[in-house]
């Protein structure tokens, strides 16, 4: 009897004991597939999350360099060429010359960068002044700046020569316009 009393109180405790351990190793496997597919999902989230980082890189590079055309291009639009002209009289006892002097100078708004550049043309008598080639010294390295290109540093600043101030007794000023110039 002592036997049987012993196989019918063990036999719950063995049963028991399978049982729990067949539910550790089922839980087991279930906490490893959930884990899995946590992975999967952390892994698609960090592919996508670097997708859109490097498509965020290159928005934010190419509004950076949208900005700095931008700002150039308001830079440029606001430098503007000055000129003025009048008739210069000099009369000697053996002859009297006239010239056409124009003179221009480059300005940033209202801010003038140059003096003013004086051009002496000489004018025969009877002549038009109107028919007078209206070349300008900034004409030049200017126009090549509205193409995207920056002004040859080597040729601009060789322009800039002080020129004669005016005074009061100078002729009066025929003409008197601004062109402004720039990327459009």
């Amino acid at each position: 009897m002592n036997m049987d009393a012993f196989l019918w109180i063990c036999l719950p405790v063995v049963i028991a004991l399978g049982t729990g351990l067949l539910v550790y190793y089922i839980m087991q496997a279930q906490l490893e597939v959930a884990v899995a597919k946590e992975r999967e999902g952390l892994a698609e989230a960090r592919a996508i999350i670097n997708s859109h980082k490097g498509t965020m890189d290159e928005r934010i590079r190419a509004t950076e360099e949208s900005a700095k055309r931008r700002a150039l291009d308001d830079f440029m639009q606001d430098l503007r060429v000055e000129e003025r002209s009048y008739v210069r009289e000099l009369k000697s006892l053996s002859a009297s010359k006239k010239s056409m002097v124009m003179q221009e100078r480059l300005f940033f708004r209202n801010i003038p960068l140059s003096n003013w550049i004086e051009h002496e043309m000489i004018v025969e008598e009877g002549k038009d002044l109107d028919r007078l080639p209206q070349e300008s010294v900034f004409a030049g390295s200017l126009n090549g700046s509205q193409h995207g290109s920056p002004p040859d540093e080597r040729t601009v600043p060789a322009k800039f020569v002080k020129g004669p101030a005016m005074s009061e007794t100078d002729p009066v000023l025929l003409t008197t316009h601004a062109g402004a110039f720039g990327a459009q």
